[in-house]
């Protein structure tokens, strides 16, 4: 396959090393110091567009490939506040839009751990949940789309909680699920689960090593969506 890199920061380049390692090209390499080369390539030479550029540039890159019929894959977090027009302009332009907060496997197998327990903690009282993100200090949204995913997981399982909150941003409630974000260097990725209580308390974590497994799954997806059109997810990927 041809291959499109919208964002060729140090997610981009292992992206691109490993698709070239798995046999594919890379038909461009795209990021804010090379944003007019964007118009200078042919769509239809494109196959699949993967992008993991920053969260004020992946409104327009997301657009550009729908409306040019090139099938996407989107790691970016931190803009999905657009995210429904994203949707209704794949839906209209009968597109592929591919969005994961993570694409790692191990990620999401401990995204639907998190729910388990979460549906377990319906049978006890005396718990409080938080969830607490660990990245580097180059990653400037906060908290981490995986560390929202976890949250609306935990509110879709535990009735006891119908929102979260940023610690430091806005005053929690017995209704919120409380997220901590911390920028600590070399940190790739820490996301920690905790249900306290006086007597004990529940922790789940992931911890990430590198951030090959997030650009292995990316290709894996970009393998994948060719033959695929709609607005799709992990879960139709790993068919949960």
């Amino acid at each position: 396959m041809n291959i499109l890199l919208l964002g060729y920061g140090k997610m981009g380049k292992i992206i691109g090393e490993i698709a070239e390692s798995r046999g594919h090209s890379i038909a461009g390499k795209i990021n804010i110091d090379n944003r007019e080369d964007l118009d200078k390539l042919d769509p239809k030479s494109i196959d699949v567009a993967i992008e993991f550029s920053q969260p004020e540039a992946a409104f327009e890159n997301i657009s550009w490939s729908i409306q040019r019929q090139i099938p996407i894959v989107v790691g970016t977090t931190g803009w999905l506040e657009k995210k429904a027009e994203v949707e209704e302009m794949t839906l209209t332009n009968n597109g592929s839009f591919f969005y994961a907060s993570n694409f790692s496997i191990g990620v999401n197998i401990f995204f639907k751990v998190n729910e388990f327990l979460s549906k377990l903690m319906n049978e006890t009282d005396g718990y409080q949940v938080s969830v607490e993100e660990i990245h580097h200090t180059a990653k400037k949204d906060a908290p981490s789309g995986t560390a929202i995913t976890l949250a609306e997981g935990i509110i879709k399982n535990l009735k006891s909680k119908s929102s979260w909150n940023l610690k430091g941003e806005q005053e929690s409630s017995d209704q919120s699920v409380e997220i901590t974000s911390k920028r600590i260097d070399p940190a790739p990725g820490t996301h920690i689960i905790k249900y306290e209580s006086p007597i004990d308390d529940i922790e789940i974590t992931h911890t990430a090593h590198s951030r090959q497994g997030f650009a292995l799954g990316a290709v894996l997806v970009a393998e994948w969506i060719p033959s695929k059109k709609g607005v799709l997810s992990m879960d139709d990927f790993l068919s949960f």
